[in-house]
């Protein structure tokens, strides 16, 4: 029988659901809805055996024509030497879905340049996951994958969106190696969108923002809690600036005299340093944690205090459950627009958003800064009504 019938150009051209063989019992299958896999086929007397060598083009460890033709080499072998492949599969424990997500994130150390974003992996699959650790990963049905997202989907859709996307990249790893044969039951296109509820609908994009008259009370909770994440949010909530702007900022980027925060281009959003003016009430937050401070950080030492802490600083606090560390921008922008008469660009700038055309923002340079220091002292004031 001839061999090596395929090649990646023809299977790429494959859209027809069926069986195509690369020849010797190597064979591609097209499954209705457009996956392709790797099938090894032979029969012992009247016995038609199949066993699954793995996803092509999907998943986290996609299978080649040419991983499929070695392993399709060594069922040969094994078949030569009169042993059945599916023996060992069949003798082996079951992954767990703990076991898969430890191997991928042990494959994913080696991929990942940002530490940040190597923590937020792991603690999502390691804590929000939980519900799926001891299932057999062969065994993992849509409904369990719904139960694990469920108690994130309406107050923190951003994570659950993660949670869902990292779920299934570990399932995709357990299929590329085959330790699970059924479709992924976390895929959200035509699967788990058509059994998740629907979502409440979020102020000023995906962002949930507090209401600002809210913001005062909010202000006194925070001040009365003593935590670093509690004083990070309050920070945060006072400066209008981005989390992570916020959360890295080091002692080095204070100048106390003029009260003023340079954030560094290599934090900001347009890749532009962004200078902040301080109200008397943030210039107070940073004097109190240089008093106790343990390395360069504001907030946190020597590393740097983590999202996860502030946004549950931010929950115990806020009295609606629903706002995010983000939204606090939102809330910060809506209170200039209904209840000052600062103009709309002084706010924008005090957000960090380009307002305007070159020549506009050159001739705003000037005075843009004390324009914006007063704002940001009636908003400080603002926050501190009882």
């Amino acid at each position: 029988m001839a061999k090596n019938k395929l090649s990646e150009t023809k299977i790429r051209a494959l859209t027809k659901p069926g069986i195509y063989s690369d020849g010797d019992g190597l064979y591609m299958r097209v499954q209705k809805a457009g996956s392709k896999n790797w099938v090894f086929i032979w029969r012992r007397g009247a016995a038609r055996n199949e066993i699954g060598l793995g996803g092509y083009g999907q998943g986290t460890a996609p299978v080649t024509l040419a991983i499929a033709r070695q392993k399709a080499d060594i069922v040969r072998d094994q078949l030569a030497r009169g042993e059945n492949p599916r023996a060992e599969k069949k003798a082996a424990k079951p992954k767990t879905f703990k076991d898969c997500m430890e191997m991928l994130i042990e494959v994913k150390e080696t991929e990942w340049t940002n530490p940040k974003h190597a923590d937020q992996w792991k603690m999502t699959l390691r804590e929000y996951a939980k519900p799926l650790h001891d299932i057999a990963v062969a065994d993992i049905v849509i409904g369990d994958v719904k139960e694990a997202l469920l108690p994130h989907w309406q107050e923190r859709p951003e994570t659950a969106d993660r949670l869902r996307s990292r779920v299934q990249a570990v399932i995709d790893y357990a299929i590329a190696h085959e330790w699970r044969t059924a479709g992924n039951p976390a895929r959200w296109k035509g699967l788990l969108e058509n059994v998740m509820p629907a979502r409440q609908k979020l102020t000023r994009g995906h962002h949930a923002a507090l209401a600002y008259a809210s913001a005062p009370l909010l202000s006194k909770k925070l001040q009365a809690s003593p935590g670093t994440a509690a004083r990070a949010v309050e920070f945060l909530a006072l400066t209008a600036t981005r989390t992570r702007e916020a959360r890295l900022a080091e002692f080095s980027e204070f100048d106390m005299e003029a009260k003023t925060w340079t954030v560094p281009a290599t934090r900001m959003k347009r890749g532009k340093a962004h200078v902040v003016p301080l109200s008397d009430r943030a210039v107070e937050i940073v004097e109190a944690m240089r008093d106790i401070a343990t390395g360069p950080f504001l907030f946190g030492g020597d590393k740097a205090v983590s999202d996860t802490a502030l946004t549950k600083a931010l929950r115990v606090a806020s009295p609606d459950k629903t706002a995010t560390l983000h939204g606090l921008r939102s809330m910060f922008r809506d209170w200039c627009g209904d209840k000052t008469d600062y103009p709309r660009e002084v706010a924008e700038q005090a957000l960090a958003h380009a307002v305007g055309n070159a020549t506009e923002l050159a001739y705003r340079r000037s005075d843009a800064l004390e324009k914006r220091r007063s704002l940001m002292k009636d908003w400080a004031a603002y926050l501190a009504v009882s």
